[in-house]
């Protein structure tokens, strides 16, 4: 007698969490038939529990904007959509998942660093080291553009930041890569190594911090939080938290941006003419390819109390997945968003950067580091061609390249 075959595991059919829809490039289908059904649906059944899919750009806004109602503490959830273990004692605050007031008093601290009178400050030496990077790179040859123009950039632009010893800047991109990797935390096998990365990047800042501690507040990140009242106190876990916060959002978000504007100007090549014809477009370009690109697909929000959301039943501790990806792609907001057009008229109101209290506080940074990557490129008639398949990241937060064969020549 034949045994019955094992029943399958039951899969939503609104389960936007697999990493590879992402890795795959196949999430544009899914989404705009959740925007179809009005941009709010729940899935029920998820490895990572249930869900409420937030994929409009009107309903995510709405969200962002009642911060008291949905939470982004690390004490109900945090920022993502993997669910804390309860018996895990290695937590990680940070700033981007507190709520008000501590949010209010660390994000300000570091705000500083970012202000329209630090690009200014900073631009010289990001043109500079940009010039730099693009001239060491083979005419006519193939390499890997993310590893060699996109990793190195936004790795040397954290270290600057950090004030972080120039030969060991790779680490940073290492420690990233750990951190912000949202499948590889899933992975019991690979838990203690994640921790073991975790605690080298702390062992190493400590030192840095410890080495600040005696000396005249300078313009760097760990200065400032060294020198405030609101994070000069931070236990260990917290100093890591942020530390992640600071690291993942000033690389894998721009990493991945430089690396999208590779790709998407060699998809579209009628764009691309328009750019090599007109470097005015350059500040618009920007907005749009950060639409396009979307580095981060989600952050995640816990519900407080009982609401209502545009009709839908909302209620205490539901878990709320906010789909920037998808709120780019809205078509009330963005005529045929799943194209790039350089020129299109509204690109600054993506939502790639957030939306309210927890709107990125490097949006600036990373807007002059993409600005100047196409002034650069244009100065040098530098253009791109994808010559290969591009290796995606394989996560439902980060939304990026691992690899993009590419080769360049003068247009």
């Amino acid at each position: 007698m034949a045994t019955a075959a094992a029943p399958q595991p039951v899969t939503d059919r609104y389960d936007m969490s697999p990493a590879a829809i992402y890795s795959e490039d196949r999430w544009q289908a899914p989404f705009a038939e959740i925007r179809k059904a009005g941009g709010i649906v729940k899935c029920e059944d998820s490895v990572h529990g249930p869900y409420w899919n937030i994929a409009s750009h009107q309903a995510i806004q709405h969200v962002e904007a009642l911060p008291d109602i949905y939470s982004s503490s690390w004490e109900y959830g945090g920022i993502t959509i993997l669910e804390r273990d309860e018996d895990e004692d290695f937590r990680l605050p940070m700033f981007i998942a507190m709520d008000r007031p501590q949010h209010t008093d660390q994000r300000r601290t570091v705000a500083p660093a970012f202000t329209p009178a630090e690009m200014t400050r900073l631009s010289e030496d990001i043109r500079n080291r940009t010039g730099e990077v693009l001239d060491g790179l083979p005419w006519g040859a193939t390499f890997d553009w993310v590893d060699r123009v996109s990793m190195e950039l936004t790795t040397q632009m954290l270290a600057l930041l950090f004030d972080f010893p120039w030969e060991d800047r790779r680490k940073l991109t290492e420690w990233s890569d750990w951190m912000g990797d949202v499948e590889l935390a899933q992975k019991v096998e690979l838990k203690e190594q994640r921790r073991a990365v975790l605690e080298e990047a702390f062992v190493y800042f400590q030192r840095l911090w410890m080495e600040k501690a005696n000396q005249p507040p300078t313009p760097d990140l760990l200065s400032m939080m060294l020198h405030s009242e609101a994070m000069s106190h931070m236990d260990k876990y917290e100093f890591i938290g942020n530390l992640v916060l600071l690291i993942v959002g000033g690389n894998d978000t721009t990493r991945n941006t430089m690396s999208g504007l590779a790709y998407g100007l060699d998809k579209y090549p009628d764009q691309r003419a328009k750019l090599e014809a007109d470097p005015a477009l350059i500040p618009n370009a920007v907005s749009e390819i950060i639409r396009w690109q979307t580095p981060l697909a989600h952050m995640r929000r816990t519900a407080l109390a009982d609401a209502d959301l545009f009709g839908h039943s909302i209620k205490k501790g539901d878990k709320l997945i906010l789909w920037y990806i998808s709120a780019n792609r809205d078509e009330s907001v963005f005529d045929d968003g799943d194209a790039l057009r350089l020129d299109r008229e509204n690109a600054r109101r993506h939502l790639s950067f957030g939306y309210g209290v927890h709107r990125c506080v490097g949006a600036r940074l990373a807007e002059l580091q993409l600005r100047i990557l196409l002034e650069e490129m244009a100065a040098r008639r530098m253009r791109v061609t994808v010559t290969g398949d591009p290796e995606r990241v394989h996560a439902c937060f980060v939304h990026g390249f691992r690899a993009l064969p590419v080769r360049i020549e003068k247009y």
